[in-house]
């Protein structure tokens, strides 16, 4: 076997910004064919086409503002497995290549809808990015440190998270029932929806109790001193989440403070935390990120390097895993996750 898994699975994708085209990428890193149709002469992005995020598709111009584009986009679905638009509610209809329209020309198909907001609902028909998506949903206000106002975590959580990914798994889910029934499936992929899946488990920590709502005060929200980033004597930061006892031990001996009593007891004790932020901060403020990471790297206290863009691609163990690469002049991450042929051992 050396196909990708999708090898052979068509899509067309109506052009837009964000989480659409970037489940289309994953789509078309797993092996699929993907037709992006955009307008004429224009991208959708106010950007501009971008290199990694636009990768691996075929282009065509079709204007859906005239019978024979949207004549062009429903010939292209006929033959399609997976159409994905990224349109607000109801343009795709009033364009002429809407769910109907692409079912009535294949019913097979699996059409794939990706918004901020949804479907329906109040907000359906308003503008939004992703900073406003996740302003709604409970996690924009867990994200900062306490005493501080929300900081949004790049564009990550929201458009491509609970956005772009969760529409990926969608329409692959559909795609199986398709080709098991003969019947094509229409896929609502909200990212609004999307992240609250994605916060599933710290729904479930606060019905037991597990997790207050004050920002950052909580396990894993920069309140608990062991799970943190911490400033070192170059500037630099290192990011520790030392949860489990052994692994605070392990950090604890690396840092010299195994026998510091400050640090003694249970360090899960809300009521201990500020004595071992202190004495982690000035632990790490001692020595130099390097350095850390020299004493860290083959230790079990789950301490890593916080590394910028360009130190990431260069990471020894990124280059190990060929988790960087280079396409057309412009350095990106590789495909993933990846897909590996057993070997005879695998299927003894």
């Amino acid at each position: 076997m050396n196909a990708l898994p999708l090898a052979g699975v068509r899509v067309v994708e109506l052009a837009a910004i964000g989480p659409a085209p970037f489940a289309g990428m994953m789509l078309a890193d797993a092996g699929a064919h993907v037709t992006v149709v955009r307008r004429p002469g224009g991208h959708p992005d106010a950007w501009g086409s971008n290199p990694v995020l636009d990768r691996g598709r075929t282009v065509v111009e079709h204007d859906l503002k005239a019978a024979s584009g949207v004549a062009a986009v429903l010939d292209l679905a006929a033959e399609a497995d997976v159409l994905i638009e990224g349109f607000r509610p109801g343009v795709t209809e009033r364009l002429g290549v809407g769910p109907a329209a692409c079912l009535a020309r294949n019913p097979r198909l699996v059409y794939g809808r990706m918004t901020g907001w949804g479907q329906h609902g109040p907000r359906a028909q308003t503008a939004g990015h992703d900073i406003t998506y996740l302003a709604t949903t409970g996690a924009l206000d867990a994200i900062g440190r306490a005493g501080e106002r929300p900081v949004p975590p790049l564009n990550l959580l929201g458009d491509f998270g609970g956005g772009g990914l969760l529409l990926a798994f969608g329409v692959l889910a559909a795609l199986l029932d398709a080709r098991a029934s003969g019947r094509g499936r229409i896929v609502d992929a909200a990212i609004v929806d999307g992240v609250g899946a994605l916060a599933a488990m710290v729904h479930g920590m606060r019905a037991r109790g597990e997790w207050q709502d004050a920002r950052g005060s909580n396990l894993l929200d920069g309140g608990a001193p062991f799970y943190d980033v911490y400033a070192c004597a170059d500037g630099r930061h290192v990011a520790v989440g030392a949860l489990e006892p052994r692994f605070w031990r392990e950090l604890l001996a690396g840092l010299g403070l195994a026998d510091d009593p400050d640090c003694a007891g249970d360090h899960l004790d809300p009521a201990r935390w500020p004595a071992l932020r202190a004495s982690l901060t000035a632990a790490f403020a001692a020595r130099t990120r390097a350095e850390w990471q020299t004493v860290f790297d083959a230790a079990d206290a789950c301490v890593a390097p916080v590394l910028d863009w360009q130190e990431a691609a260069r990471d020894p163990h990124a280059v190990a895993r060929g988790a960087f690469l280079t396409r057309d002049g412009v350095p990106q991450p590789a495909p993933a996750p990846r897909f590996i042929d057993p070997t005879p051992g695998d299927l003894a």
